[in-house]
């Protein structure tokens, strides 16, 4: 076959007779496209020293063969290859050896990643030579092709159902056959023409039968919803099994391969031959957005401005159920309108691209979100083997702890003319200028002469000329920097969120990589940096109120215009990374890759104290910042403003509060008056608390904190009126302090406990404001004699 260019969906592996067979599903110009690999041989390591007691257990394992390698192990252990015609075995072997204290290397590394990861593939790929068997392309040739993406065919998929997940309706949208398949006769009169297809189904099997042959007909790469692994995808297997038919949703009429999450068996990923699914929350969630909550009519408001809603969850059960009994073209509106946000948010969110773009960054598939070990190991593991080396396994080296970011001490008070400075990529510029490495420590701990290497905290040592990691940080940087400049937003987001996750990695203890002294030499080194920028920027004059991980907060000693403080911050930058250049190449002959950059001015700036005592808290500020042009902007980082287990009563007050001080505005009759509205009931729409339940109800036993209490009532209330537990096994719950304690939204009985708002809720968010002003919320409320 000619040259093509493809984009890999999905990746599979078996043990077929003649060996190890892998499967590609390719995006291509010319369409959907499948590769097969057959016959790969798969491979290990184990120290040389064990050939031995290897080779005497291989009786058991047909086909299997020792050879000898040029590799050793970071010990600098000398090992030996063990190949395997079918994967499988190789873990088998690592089972037989573990009780005689033999480590096989690499054991657990999957084919398909292998094949991937040693060829430098991640996403994209040329394919070459091979032969066609239909739509398939067997025993080709793959190579990189880091510059191809895929213009996919996507269906957003969403169902409906009843209150006990009873399956009522289908809707897909995306494609040029829009449809709804719903259970039921159609009603005896025909409504107002939709701009898709309802089509009415007697049984649920044939409504699952309809959904097979619409995925075969319109075959689309991708399937987007909302939850739609753990929910839409969960009922409709069910629903598929309880009427004993299949549900054949993979290209070539396959099923979804589920697996369970090892430590959550409730979770569940829905691997689907030839096709990507990509839950929008969890696409959300790996792209850094945040938002109190990520359901989505919530999503879609934010995002959109607009959404769906129907009511409460009750009402919103009812209302589906009273439109599926009596109004069923109005419930297949309503379901396919949950598709279209889904597309609309996709498209301005930039999802897709983000997750495409994330693909060919990690070497991960493209709806594998987390992943940071997966990532490190792909980019790792080539490099590390051509430098001589083979990984460790996991649980190598003895857990232990290891410092964090640096966090300063912080200086509380009110501040005029604060300049935030941060370090660009910290860690992995860190990682860069010091060379950390894990080959670069393998080789340089043993260094005949100490002196030629590069000294890192805690006594590690890093070879100057062999390592990995540095180049790895190098190649993404550098890539990252053309994306900014071209504009790729979805690309550079991706590369500076695997960049910073290296760090990370190597102290996670489920990485083969974890040691803590690497990571010790990568924090403990930012520790250093921050305590001589600190030092540097006090000598010219100004005082360093506060820093974390990568920033410092930098006081001016007075107040200064937008234009002065700009200029100050220019000059610092341009003297801090000239004195880092001049330092390190005449200390360490280093190369410096250490930037630091002019991030915010706050023309004013809140340090609030700890609560309850008068040192200065830390990662909780606030600040009214002035961009080049003089805009102003209210930040808040950490305090109640910015947190979403405060009541919307404690978050619109400080922002009220600090927002009059920052413009030297009366404040004492807002804080007296705001008192005064809450006890009146006049905010009553602004005490509801919305806290999760991490654990079932059931878990809570000696501690039962208030959103515990308060679903336990709401849920002895669903029992009594007749409707299914909604907090049992977690979720949101909503609730109001009473004078009863706590009482969800949908169950309220008691009056509300006005005074645990003023005393909770106000009075701890007014006194930290006002401490530096030697005022009080006691003082000021209660010297308003109508107030109580």
């Amino acid at each position: 076959m000619t040259e093509s260019k493809g984009f890999i969906l999905t990746r599979h592996w078996r043990d077929a007779p003649a060996g190890t067979e892998i499967e590609f599903w390719l995006a291509t110009e010319a369409g959907p496209r499948k590769v097969v690999i057959a016959a790969q041989t798969s491979v290990a390591f184990v120290a040389a020293r064990h050939r031995a007691a290897v080779a005497a257990q291989l009786a058991a394992f047909p086909r299997m063969q020792l050879r000898p390698l040029a590799l050793r192990t970071f010990h600098q252990e000398p090992v030996i290859g063990v190949y395997a015609t079918h994967f499988r075995q190789l873990g088998k072997l690592a089972r037989v050896l573990q009780p005689l204290n033999i480590a096989l290397l690499e054991a657990d590394v999957r084919p398909h990643d292998r094949y991937l990861m040693e060829r430098f593939i991640t996403a994209g790929v040329h394919i070459e030579a091979g032969r066609t068997e239909g739509a398939s392309i067997v025993d080709c040739r793959l190579k990189p092709a880091s510059d191809y993406r895929p213009v996919l065919k996507l269906v957003s998929l969403d169902i409906e159902t009843s209150q006990h997940q009873d399956l009522y309706s289908i809707a897909l949208d995306g494609t040029a056959e829009r449809v709804v398949f719903m259970l039921g006769e159609p009603p005896p009169e025909a409504g107002d023409a939709q701009d898709f297809a309802l089509i009415y189904c007697a049984t649920r099997k044939a409504m699952i039968e309809q959904l097979n042959a619409w995925f075969e007909r319109n075959d689309p790469d991708v399937i987007l919803g909302w939850n739609v692994i753990q929910f839409d995808l969960r009922v409709l297997q069910k629903t598929a099994d309880d009427c004993g038919v299949k549900l054949l949703l993979g290209r070539d009429r396959q099923p979804i391969q589920w697996r369970t999450h090892p430590g959550k068996p409730d979770y569940l990923f829905a691997p689907t031959p030839g096709r990507l699914v990509i839950d929008g929350i969890d696409a959300l969630k790996a792209a850094v957005w945040s938002f109190p909550s990520f359901s989505l009519e919530n999503v879609s408001q934010t995002l959109l401005g607009e959404g769906k809603a129907i009511g409460d969850a009750y009402d919103k059960m009812a209302e589906i159920e009273r439109r599926y009994q009596q109004d069923k073209p109005a419930l297949a509106v309503y379901n396919i309108r949950d598709c279209e946000l889904v597309l609309r948010i996709f498209e301005k969110a930039k999802l897709l691209q983000f997750v495409l773009e994330r693909a060919q960054t990690t070497g991960l598939q493209a709806d594998h979100f987390g992943g940071s070990i997966a990532a490190f190991s792909h980019h790792y593991l080539p490099r590390m083997h051509r430098q001589g080396y083979v990984a460790p396994n996991v649980g190598e080296i003895e857990t232990k702890a290891f410092p964090g970011g640096y966090v300063m001490d912080s200086k509380p008070g009110f501040y005029d003319s604060v300049l935030v400075l941060d370090y660009k990529g910290l860690y992995p510029s860190i990682i860069r200028t010091f060379l950390v490495d894990p080959v670069g420590l393998a080789e340089g701990m043993h260094l005949a002469d100490a002196g030629t290497g590069v000294s890192g905290p805690q006594q590690t040592l890093f070879s100057r000329d062999k390592h990995c990691l540095p180049e790895i940080v190098t190649t993404l940087s550098k890539a990252r920097d053309e994306a900014k400049r071209v504009k790729n937003e979805p690309l550079s987001q991706a590369l500076k969120l695997l960049m910073n996750s290296f760090a990370g990695v190597l102290g996670a203890t489920e990485c083969r990589f974890f040691n803590p002294k690497l990571v010790s030499a990568v924090t403990l080194r930012g520790h250093e940096m921050m305590k001589l920028t600190r030092t540097f920027v006090e000598g010219k004059g100004y005082e360093a109120i506060y820093g974390d991980t990568d920033s410092i907060f930098i006081w001016l000693k007075r107040a200064h215009t937008n234009d002065e403080a700009h200029a100050v911050a220019a000059e610092l930058v341009r003297d801090i990374n000239a004195w880092w250049t001049r330092t390190l190449r005449e200390e360490q002959g280093l190369e410096n890759f250490l930037e630091i950059e002019f991030d915010t001015h706050y023309k004013k700036f809140f340090m609030p104290t700890i609560r309850g005592s008068d040192i200065g808290s830390k990662k909780r500020y606030a600040g009214l910042s002035l961009d080049a042009s003089g805009k102003e902007e209210m930040v808040y980082r950490g305090l109640e403003m910015a947190r979403s287990d405060w009541t919307p009563l404690a978050r619109q007050f400080q922002e009220g509060l600090l927002t009059r001080i920052f413009h030297d505005e009366p404040h004492r009759e807002f804080v007296t008056a705001y008192a005064r509205a809450t006890l009146a009931g006049e905010k009553d729409d602004l005490l509801i608390y919305r806290k999760r339940l991490r654990h079932r109800l059931d878990a809570y036993e000696v501690n039962v904190p208030p959103q515990v209490r308060a679903a336990r009532i709401a849920d002895l209330h669903n029992a009594a009126v007749g409707r299914p537990h909604q907090y049992q096994n977690g979720g949101w719950i909503e609730y109001v302090m009473t004078r009863s304690g706590p009482e969800p939204l949908e169950a309220r009985q008691s009056g509300i406990d006005y005074e645990h708002y003023l005393f909770k809720q106000l009075q701890p968010i007014a006194d930290a404001i006002l401490f530096p002003f030697g005022e009080s919320f006691t003082a000021l409320t209660t010297s308003q004699q109508d107030l109580f």
